[in-house]
């Protein structure tokens, strides 16, 4: 095993076996590992404290970010959450518009980069070092035409295909730990649950399974990870727009990235992405999806993810 997987599947055996502590989220008990960043700081993380860990380059992104507190439906928190040092990996599809709208809510329409056709993405998140502790998590999700206008730009299409920014509304969400699920589905209304989810992303292999509720595969990547180019902190900074209704009423939720080192594959010819069965397998077949176009890696990010707020959705 390669050194930095193996240094990974250490950190992942020591969060196993690491003791846990149990915190209120808005009236939801969850576990935490005892002595975390959560135990510790309750989301008010010092940043000295974390450039210090040495996965961590640097926390220079996150001091221009100031928290604010805010009232929500898991209770008083800060946001933005701040993760120090995450990997990604992004499958982008194309798909068949009538299939894409069947699966969509009537107030959003597919981003189309043709007539009839339009981007959906299958996704892989490991969270090293985050305000809530490791995590990993994946998704399956459809881009979108910006909710804050009905008719869609040039400028739009252009900056979502070079993933510089991008609409989109997630139908699968799982995760990995129970704080994650509880303030992404009740803070966030996304659609998230726990279960086993392994993500390994390195400099020369991407691989990730998600894990069905019998324990066998829901979905699982296996790839070469494309050729990466390093950015100096802030240089290159991309940012994600997510649509969920909460309530009654429609919200948006911004994440930054701060990319550091990323690569991109265009038509990608060694990517096994095995579509078994569950939750997110059924989702990814609902899209019938046409043709892999681009897979984007992130062998070394952060993150600042923003908490929703309301927003307006035009009638279609």
């Amino acid at each position: 095993m390669p050194s930095s997987q193996q240094d990974q599947q250490d950190q992942q055996d020591q969060q196993d076996q690491q003791e846990t502590v149990k915190a209120d989220l808005g009236g939801r008990t969850v576990t935490v590992p005892k002595g975390g960043l959560y135990d510790r700081y309750r989301m008010d993380t010092d940043l000295d404290e974390v450039a210090r860990d040495p996965r961590v380059s640097s926390v220079d992104f996150f001091r221009r970010l100031p928290k604010t507190k805010v009232d929500s439906p898991i209770g008083a928190t800060l946001t933005p959450n701040f993760y120090y040092r995450i990997s990604t990996a992004r499958i982008t599809m194309l798909a068949r518009s009538r299939a894409i709208r069947s699966r969509l809510p009537k107030e959003l329409a597919p981003l189309e980069v043709a007539p009839g056709l339009g981007l959906i993405s299958v996704m892989f998140f490991r969270y090293d070092v985050c305000d809530i502790d490791f995590y990993t998590e994946a998704a399956v999700g459809i881009a979108v035409k910006p909710a804050r206008h009905g008719k869609l730009g040039f400028f739009d299409l252009v900056t979502a295909l070079k993933n510089e920014h991008l609409d989109s509304y997630v139908l699968s969400l799982p995760v990995s730990t129970d704080i994650a699920q509880v303030r992404g589905h009740d803070g966030y209304g996304f659609p998230k649950w726990v279960t086993e989810l392994d993500v390994d992303i390195d400099a020369n292999r991407t691989t990730a399974r998600v894990a069905n509720d019998a324990g066998g595969t829901d979905l699982s990547l296996l790839a070469a990870t494309p050729a990466q180019t390093a950015y100096p902190s802030g240089r290159r900074v991309s940012t994600l727009t997510s649509y969920t209704s909460i309530g009654d009423a429609w919200h948006s939720t911004l994440s930054q990235t701060n990319v550091l080192s990323a690569g991109t594959e265009l038509v990608p010819r060694n990517l096994a992405l095995e579509v078994g069965e569950g939750r997110m397998a059924d989702d990814l077949r609902s899209l019938n999806p046409i043709r892999t176009i681009q897979f984007d890696v992130v062998t070394e990010g952060q993150l600042a993810l923003h908490m929703p707020v309301p927003t307006s959705v035009h009638s279609r």
